[in-house]
């Protein structure tokens, strides 16, 4: 059921409880102040050309989520490395310009605020075309990269599973 409550204008009574009001925490939740993360040039690490901050799965999560995301930055003029992998992924582009060429295929630029699709198992390169840090939220799924069987894998082999986005291409 979809939560769909107004926004009440300053002074009126609380609505009526929601699915979600009154439900008893989990055993072991951290409050949620424990679970706030920001978005940190600081914290990010080298990986794929440009720097990195993991932002899902973060550290402490109980179970592994379905999805990875992680805040990216690349310099002025900077280029990322080559990445193809077999996930999705989506860019929310929370700063700067830039461009991004699919499978040797350049495809159009890019702002704040745009949302940028990368489909699985296409190359990509991403561009930063403007004079200030280009930075976005990355988001991709499933967060464990499937294993793609070629003719001269075995089954077992076949059945890995990978995640590419831990290992630097």
């Amino acid at each position: 059921m979809p939560f769909t409550s107004p926004i009440l204008p300053p002074g009126e009574p609380a609505p009526a409880s929601t699915p979600y009001r009154g439900l008893p925490p989990k055993t072991g939740d951290a409050p949620m102040a424990d679970r706030r993360f920001r978005i940190d040039r600081s914290a990010a690490t080298e990986e794929f050309g440009l720097a990195c901050q993991r932002i899902i799965p973060w550290p402490g999560g109980d179970a592994e989520p379905p999805v990875g995301a992680m805040a990216c930055f690349l310099k002025p003029g900077g280029d990322s490395d080559p990445d193809c992998h077999n996930q999705d992924e989506v860019m929310v582009i929370l700063g700067g310009t830039g461009s991004v060429t699919l499978d040797g295929r350049p495809e159009p630029p890019f702002r704040t605020g745009d949302i940028v699709v990368l489909p699985r198992n296409q190359e990509h390169v991403v561009h930063n075309t403007g004079d200030t840090e280009l930075s976005w939220l990355s988001l991709y799924w499933p967060l464990r990269e499937p294993a793609i069987r070629t003719d001269n894998e075995t089954g077992d082999e076949a059945g890995d599973e990978t995640d590419n986005k831990e290992v630097a291409a």
